[in-house]
């Protein structure tokens, strides 16, 4: 179940408050695409902006429109206590698993990060995915505490950040990891520029931002790599190189997966939480270019 494709939606805002009939769309087509589970709620579905009650209504249209594909739920906040609100509504919600990165405002160390994952998976029954996002977090995972909370009970999958792009180091990276976990825990890429280069070094899974918009061109990458057919792989990634470079160029992913999704016209405009405001013209011209110009406009 943490292995192959998982694809991580916006949750379009509308008004300041969620767009359920553009969500659940967003669902169903994830759904229709074959993609291997649903992760709702993630930074790209702007966990952090939303109530409680906006994250468990998310949580069970999440779970009404996968058609059965898994899904799993952000539950990152910033106090313990609603963490466990929040992972108590998605196991309500009918959720698969659920996804936690340690939130906060007051930096974190390791035993604070130990401790969070301690009480989610003595609390939960739902297996947990440990997620290492430290461009939001501003929290650092090393391998040793990657170790320690992969032999807590209920850890199945570590989201790790990019792999460094030269191969021979992505995967010394991948096997440094696989060394100091169990085997049944996957190890999961995040950074859609450097999926194909991370499955090639070894991880299970692709926890992919763009998969949640566009998910037939992110399970073909997948595919490819899950069949061995690392080439193919590599040779698609690098044709969608222009769209990476917007994600670095416009300073992340969220924004222009957002001005994607807009511009198909599967999320309202300025659909995502302010103070976000989003691309200006100009650039949502540029992205609208990329996407023609890639026949990624479907």
């Amino acid at each position: 179940m943490f292995t192959g494709l998982s694809a991580f939606p916006l949750t379009p805002l509308h008004h300041d408050a969620v767009d359920e009939t553009s969500f659940s769309r967003l669902v169903d087509r994830l759904a229709a695409a074959d993609v291997d589970s649903i992760t709702a709620l993630g930074s790209t579905g702007s966990y952090a902006y939303l109530t409680p009650e906006e994250r468990h209504r998310v949580a069970q249209l999440a779970v009404a429109h996968a058609a059965g594909t898994p899904v799993f739920v952000g539950i990152g906040a910033l106090r313990t206590s609603h963490v466990l609100t929040n992972a108590a509504n998605a196991e309500k919600a009918g959720a698969s698993g659920l996804l936690l990165a340690p939130m906060t405002y007051q930096p974190l160390t390791p035993d604070d990060v130990y401790e969070l994952f301690r009480t989610v998976t003595t609390h939960s029954s739902l297996p947990v995915i440990v997620y290492d996002n430290p461009g939001t977090t501003h929290f650092m995972f090393t391998p040793e505490l990657y170790g320690r909370i992969a032999e807590l009970p209920g850890i199945a999958s570590i989201k790790i950040p990019a792999v460094p792009a030269d191969p021979e180091q992505a995967q010394a990276r991948v096997r440094s990891i696989r060394a100091v976990i169990p085997d049944h825990v996957s190890i999961g890429v995040s950074g859609d520029a450097s999926a194909a280069a991370g499955m090639a070094a070894g991880c299970d899974t692709w926890y992919s931002v763009i998969g949640g918009t566009l998910p037939v061109l992110a399970r073909t990458i997948t595919r490819a790599a899950q069949e061995g057919r690392m080439y193919d792989a590599a040779t698609e990634a690098h044709r969608l190189a222009p769209l990476w470079d917007l994600f670095t160029e416009f300073g992340g992913s969220i924004r222009v997966v957002a001005a994607i999704a807009e511009h198909l016209g599967l999320a309202p405009a300025a659909s995502l939480p302010l103070p976000i405001q989003g691309l200006t013209e100009n650039q949502r011209h540029r992205v609208a270019e990329v996407i023609d110009e890639l026949g990624l406009d479907q």
